[in-house]
């Protein structure tokens, strides 16, 4: 399957040329259209808009607009391939943007991975948007440049192998622990990964609540008392996690547990150790194209309910549940920033799209094609923005 795919996509692209085109709202057919699109009438809109900034979103393309922006650094599994080598991708997202939730989004691949530069750039560019989606871009880099454009810039920026994979996750945890019959504040987690979306779906559930968080990395288990030897990112979160300040390796960790969450390398979940969680265990294993554990082998090895990031098991913890409708609020709203109580209010929204008489422990998530889906999304985020 995999070959026919990779084929059909090679095809595609040598087809079209990529996934987009632009195409005019307006029609220009007559010398009166085009003196009103063009000049001399587009002058008394840009006159009109530097008289009073704020119409940019009521008179251009601004206001439904995204940029998506890699510097091609960290591209699906595939690393550190390079700008060019990004594009397909950032196309591709950027046709999801307008199948799924009509907002017209611009994919941007940047020749350079300094964060000065990438910030400057950005900011540079940024009058031009209603929003920065922030794509592919490596860890730790990734951290800072989003944490610098949210304070610099009055759009809302996203950086979506953070926060998009972190949000669809607890949506799938608050359906997993309503099957268990188990309280998020009572419930046992371990993360597996502490890059960019490890990190994020870390911070995410102790927002929502979780008091029992141990994060492993490949050094294992994450300590507050052994910070010093951590680089700083891994040294923050483990003063927030680890409560009981234990030690050792993931099957360390996994002791006692009631969620295993991998966002890390394939194959380093051991069947075995399941046995050692508690009752009901719940997997999500999103190591891709190959996850941390098989969902065969898990199931075999007593796990309750498993996810994947892939679209041929069940309980797909797929992106595309997330960033469309989260922009599509965020747009709606003119909200300056996507804050994490909209980012938590995305996620319930999601939840909720699996009704108690639907869930099950292989339907904990709902299908990306399920209607409704953006429109409970961006409404969710759109509250929570008011």
């Amino acid at each position: 399957m995999v070959k026919d795919v990779n084929r059909a996509a090679l095809e595609q692209a040598e087809k079209f040329g990529g996934k987009l085109e632009v195409v005019p709202k307006v029609a220009i057919n007559t010398r009166e259209d085009l003196s009103i699109a063009y000049s001399p009438g587009v002058g008394a809109v840009s006159s009109a808009i530097a008289k009073n900034p704020d119409l940019v979103y009521t008179m251009t393309t601004k206001k439904n607009t995204v940029a998506i922006i890699s510097d091609g650094s960290s591209v699906l599994g595939l690393g550190n391939i390079g700008a060019k080598a990004a594009m397909p991708v950032m196309e591709g997202k950027a046709a999801l943007f307008k199948r799924f939730a009509d907002v017209d989004a611009v994919p941007i691949v940047l020749d350079t991975q300094d964060v000065d530069e990438i910030v400057q750039v950005i900011k540079a560019i940024a009058p031009t948007f209603g929003g920065i989606h922030l794509e592919d871009i490596s860890a730790p880099r990734c951290l800072e440049i989003e944490q610098r454009l949210i304070k610099e810039l009055d759009i809302p920026v996203f950086h979506d192998d953070q926060h998009g994979t972190a949000i669809v996750v607890l949506a799938g945890v608050f359906n997993a622990l309503k099957l268990k019959k188990l309280a998020l504040e009572d419930a046992r987690f371990v993360i597996n990964g502490a890059g960019a979306a490890g990190l994020a779906i870390t911070r995410k559930l102790l927002y929502a609540g979780a008091k029992h968080v141990i994060v492993c990395d490949k050094v294992g288990i994450l300590s507050e008392d052994q910070a010093e030897n951590l680089p700083a990112h891994h040294a923050a979160i483990a003063k927030e996690t680890n409560q009981e300040h234990r030690h050792g390796t993931l099957q360390d960790a996994l002791v006692g547990a009631d969620v295993f969450i991998g966002v890390s390398a394939p194959g380093v979940l051991k069947a075995e150790w399941i046995s050692s969680m508690n009752d009901k265990a719940v997997i999500f294993a999103m190591a891709n194209p190959d996850p941390e554990i098989y969902p065969d082998e898990a199931l075999k090895a007593g796990a309750y309910i498993v996810g994947t990031g892939r679209s041929d098991f069940p309980n797909q913890i797929n992106n595309v549940l997330a960033f469309p409708g989260i922009f599509r609020g965020a747009l709606d709203a003119r909200s300056r920033d996507i804050t994490i109580d909209m980012q938590i209010a995305a996620a319930r929204g999601i939840a909720s799209l699996v009704s108690d008489d639907e869930l099950a422990p292989d339907h904990i998530i709902p299908d990306a094609f399920k209607e409704g889906v953006t429109e409970v999304v961006a409404e969710s985020v759109r509250r929570a923005a008011q």
